[in-house]
């Protein structure tokens, strides 16, 4: 079955679409991260909001009580040091809090630097890794018993295809992030006793804060129009759909 793309990407849901849905978005204080939590909000959610500064992640919380959504969590939390530890510890929390998991999003990413491999700051390098790839991994890992649990769960990755000169780490780690989504949509497909359904979007240059800093290009393209995939593939409109990278 062929899939249609352009009806994804302008994809309209249902009002209850993530009605009694538990859903964890990292990078949630801004950009997409924020864009996309109140939109889940908005249709049913209960929404757990990570990021590292609790100023944003109160900001959001604020919007999604003022317009009536169900009441977020907030999680603050520095992925960069976080350590195995500490993820498990956020797991323990959400299951003794919601007992389950319907959606993760591992969405934050950091830029780092855009400089030359020969150039590149050694001590940088694994900071960026950290963050983009190996807190992805991480999360997920802490996260796939709750995932378990659920009825309906889904992963989705905010991926990104940007492998020029000067891309980096960032470049690298997020061909990594695609690699993991692939091995995990295979490991947890529709035949095995827990499947989970494993997907990305790639939105590609949106207006966000980060992207500023390492670009220049002009982009226009704001947070909230890229939000239709994601909904799209955290709800059960989806299906099985799994192991796809949407880009946008």
């Amino acid at each position: 079955m062929s899939l249609d793309l352009d009806a994804i990407k302008h994809y309209e849901p249902s009002s209850n679409l993530l009605a009694e849905r538990v859903i964890l978005i990292t990078g949630a204080g801004e950009g997409i991260g924020r864009a996309l939590s109140l939109a889940c909000a908005a249709h049913g959610a209960t929404v757990v909001l990570l990021d590292k500064a609790v100023k944003p992640l109160e900001a959001v919380y604020d919007e999604i009580e003022a317009a009536g959504g169900a009441q977020p969590a907030i999680y603050p939390m520095n992925l960069e040091g976080a350590t195995a530890k500490d993820h498990a510890d956020l797991a323990e929390n959400l299951g003794r809090e919601f007992g389950r998991l319907d959606g993760l999003v591992n969405n934050v990413g950091w830029i780092g630097a855009r400089d030359p491999i020969k150039d590149y700051d050694i001590e940088l390098w694994p900071r960026v890794l950290m963050v983009n790839l190996n807190a992805p991994f991480l999360m997920t890992r802490a996260c796939l018993p709750l995932l378990e649990r659920a009825a309906d769960p889904a992963i989705v990755f905010s991926t990104h295809d940007i492998r020029d000169a000067g891309d980096g780490a960032y470049g690298v780690a997020k061909a990594g992030q695609e690699a993991m989504l692939s091995i995990l949509a295979s490991e947890h497909d529709a035949g095995c006793e827990h499947p989970i359904r494993v997907n990305g979007v790639d939105s590609n240059a949106v207006t966000t804060q980060e992207y500023s800093l390492a670009r220049s290009d002009g982009a226009q393209t704001i947070p909230e129009t890229v939000i239709g995939p994601y909904l799209y593939l955290l709800g059960p409109d989806a299906g099985r759909l799994s192991g796809l990278n949407l880009r946008l």
